[in-house]
């Protein structure tokens, strides 16, 4: 299904400043739905032609839908838009006509014009219409609640067509919650309380007040009650920027225990301020949640952290280890521990500073090349180059991935690339007896290379040195650090790997791992394997 914008682009000559205004008003307008006990069609006219286009509907919370069926892509015209007609070209709410019937629901029809108010504040042409229909097969007599909603859909209604609602959306809030089930509290001009539905009341009970909220000043009630005194003022001049025509940004209120979320809107229909509309929303166990998952999430750091400090403590007692070791093979053999336990370290270092179990590798990967190439016992000078993103990884792949890579860089500069006296003993290549010829041997190099593909991680790493040894079994041969790598990608990673001489010389390992269930890949917003 096309969305409201495509579907505004191609079937009218809306502006993109009409068309955002049509997107802030389907973004908040199942509030009106709500309160109207009706489903809200947008129609827009398509080009002259004297038809109308639906590019968004909603259906109530609160009341049976008028439709079963979606009506967003509809084109209609006729006797079946003739109060959209009168509402587009009157620039007026349509309420006129007898109830018309779809199937088997007798529905009443309202239209609502749309205005965006010019820069000067004046209100605009009329854009667009919303269409307000409303089930009758359950009507009855409205109860106190219900001729609440209505009212307060009415003054919104009036809102629309003028050009005043909704209000402008303020950073940070994504969404429109508290919803009118929530709890409902309707304001004077002087910021008197004269309904507030049951939901509403038993908020406010939780925060402490036990009496009727009808003839309460409700802005110096949320002083009195915040346990923060500049919580509550913050509270108490909200209520009072909605009684005088503004939107102010939601608020929370903290009282014994409990809290409480609040969304003050201003009432201003034909433009004349007459009190404001509160919504109020009990979330004392969604903060609760919150608070027990940053609890988590920083013992989970703090987790990291100490085994972070713990094996890098193991890696000096293994390095102290290592300097009193007269056996040279078992100094080398502690120096190789030392660095596989470092890369380890590496990915708990990383994890301690992140709000959850992942972590960007592309870092990781660098600090470990830069490493491999500073403590590799070798005369020759080796760069080392990362192409491609691993993007983020879960730390059960980015761990057993890091020793890996570890193993594969050190591997390749150490035997990778024959000494200097090897280089100076062997014969020259044939055309550097030609004077005329130059001969530059290329610099030597490690290249990692990692891309993304259907749902699983390739990863290469290729030098240009001197290739894979005469009868080199890739299966079994190799030394431990091969040993390892093979266990860990087949074992831990369930990847595979192949080690083969690259056909521009050199050698190279490649590497493919299947991402884990649940990771998410942030290069293109997709979540992984399901």
């Amino acid at each position: 299904m096309s969305t409201l914008r495509d579907l505004a682009e191609e079937h009218t000559a809306l502006r993109p400043a009409d068309i955002d205004h049509l997107h802030r008003i389907a973004g908040d307008w199942q509030l009106l739905s709500d309160l109207s006990f009706a489903d809200l069609l947008l129609w827009v006219p398509v080009d002259g032609d004297g038809t109308f286009l639906c590019v968004a509907q909603v259906r109530p919370t609160t009341a049976p839908t008028a439709y079963l069926d979606d009506q967003v892509g509809r084109i209609v015209g006729g006797a079946e838009v003739a109060h959209l007609e009168v509402a587009h070209r009157q620039g007026r709410i349509w309420r006129e006509g007898d109830p018309v019937w779809y199937g088997d629901v007798p529905a009443r029809h309202e239209a609502i014009p749309v205005r965006l108010r010019t820069g000067d504040g004046e209100a605009g042409e009329v854009i667009a219409v919303v269409g307000r229909d409303t089930n009758l097969s359950t009507a009855r007599t409205p109860s106190q609640l219900e001729l609440n909603y209505l009212t307060t859909a009415d003054d919104l209604a009036q809102m629309i067509a003028d050009g005043t609602f909704p209000p402008p959306r303020h950073p940070g809030e994504t969404t429109s919650a508290p919803r009118v089930g929530d709890g409902l509290v309707r304001l004077d001009a002087n910021g008197k309380v004269t309904y507030a539905s049951p939901n509403a009341q038993s908020a406010y009970r939780r925060l402490g007040y036990a009496s009727h909220l009808v003839g309460e000043d409700l802005a110096k009630l949320h002083r009195r009650l915040a346990g923060d005194p500049l919580e509550g003022t913050d509270a108490g001049n909200a209520v009072l920027a909605a009684l005088r025509g503004e939107a102010p940004p939601r608020r929370e209120i903290d009282a014994r225990g409990a809290t409480m979320l609040t969304r003050a809107l201003p009432l201003m229909p034909a433009g004349v301020p007459i009190g404001a509309l509160v919504l109020v929303r009990d979330i004392t166990e969604v903060r609760r949640r919150d608070r027990a998952l940053i609890t988590k999430d920083a013992t989970i750091r703090e987790i990291h952290h100490r085994v972070k400090n713990n094996l890098q403590t193991v890696a000096a007692l293994l390095r102290l280890q290592a300097r009193r070791v007269a056996m040279p093979e078992a100094r080398v053999a502690l120096e190789e521990s030392v660095r596989r336990v470092a890369s380890i370290a590496l990915v708990h270092e990383t994890l301690s500073m992140s709000s959850d179990e992942a972590v960007e590798f592309d870092g990781i990967v660098d600090r470990v090349a830069s490493a491999a190439t500073e403590v590799a016992a070798t005369e020759v000078s080796v760069g080392m180059r990362r192409r491609g993103t691993f993007g983020v990884l879960p730390a059960e792949i980015a761990t057993s991935l890091v020793m890996v890579l570890n193993e594969l860089l050190l591997n390749a500069v150490e035997h990778g690339f024959p000494p200097a006296d090897e280089e100076a003993a062997a014969p020259a290549p044939a055309d550097a007896l030609r004077p005329e010829a130059e001969v530059t041997a290329p610099r030597p190099e490690v290249v990692v290379t990692a891309h993304r593909a259907r749902k699983q991680l390739h990863v290469s790493v290729t030098d240009n040195g001197r290739g894979l040894p005469e009868q080199f079994d890739a299966e079994r041969g190799g030394n431990l650090g091969l040993q390892i790598v093979r266990a860990l990608v087949t074992g831990e990673l369930r990847g595979t790997i192949d080690l083969r001489n690259s056909a521009d010389g050199g050698t190279e390992a490649a590497i493919v791992v299947p991402l884990a269930r649940g990771t998410t890949d942030r290069l293109t917003g997709r979540a992984g394997p399901p």
